[in-house]
């Protein structure tokens, strides 16, 4: 028997989107079952990158079939879709889901750059669209699109963001690697901000009031007034008798 046709009912029968590796895993547990078909046992030792070949192989025949439906992978799940063209009769059947609302242009602008230069700061960010994000990036997390991903290693070590896999649901992406060509964007220079002030290279940050103390401007000599000596009363001769 292939994996593919083995897949392909699996699908059909999962109630949510599945990934190659939690299907090699039900491939896995049924050969290791202590009751197990010999038809399972074959697949005891399957590769996760056999089953993505086996579905791959199974959506361009689907594809090829110009069927009713399709197989398709989003956010690294596969599941079966329906062709767009029969909408009009599924929505009056099952109902329309409420999605969310769209997005507005500029968060689909902080969005692209973010998606295309991640992980990226906020700052970075704001260079690019040359405004001020703080609401729109709340926005994006509030929806769950970008997360906090780490820190970036720069003074003040500032918070870095990307892109999660509900955003490529919400495009219906396969993976970041899907993204449309945009070499412009990324082209655009970002200015880095300054590596942390070291006394010396390899040393410590320098003491933020020895920073301070060298931040203030010393008096030069010819600017320090000088005052005037200060001079012995002259000496009255004695009064005559």
């Amino acid at each position: 028997m292939e994996l593919k046709f083995i897949l392909e009912p699996l699908l059909f029968s999962a109630q949510r989107p599945m990934s190659a590796k939690e299907l090699r895993e039900v491939l896995v547990n049924a050969a290791s079952e202590e009751n197990a078909d010999e038809a399972a046992k074959p697949f005891k030792k399957v590769k996760e990158d056999d089953v993505t070949a086996a579905l791959e192989d199974l959506a361009r025949e689907h594809e090829a079939a110009a069927r009713t439906f399709r197989l398709v992978c989003v956010a690294g799940a596969w599941q079966f879709v329906t062709q767009p063209e029969y909408a009009p009769w599924l929505k009056a059947m099952v109902g329309v889901k409420n999605r969310p609302s769209r997005l507005s242009q500029a968060a689909l602008e902080t969005l692209a750059i973010i998606a295309y230069r991640q992980p990226v700061t906020r700052a970075e960010v704001e260079q690019v669209r040359g405004v001020n994000v703080d609401g729109t990036m709340q926005t994006l997390l509030e929806r769950n699109l970008v997360e906090q991903s780490g820190r970036a290693e720069v003074v003040g070590r500032p918070a870095l963001y990307s892109t999660t896999p509900v955003f490529l649901e919400y495009f219906g992406l396969r993976g970041l690697e899907d993204l449309p060509a945009a070499d412009e964007l990324r082209r655009i220079p970002i200015e880095k901000p300054v590596a942390p002030v070291t006394a010396d290279a390899g040393l410590a940050t320098v003491p933020p009031e020895q920073l301070r103390l060298d931040e203030v401007p010393q008096p030069t000599p010819e600017a320090t007034p000088v005052a005037p000596a200060e001079t012995e009363p002259e000496s009255q001769p004695p009064a005559n008798d």
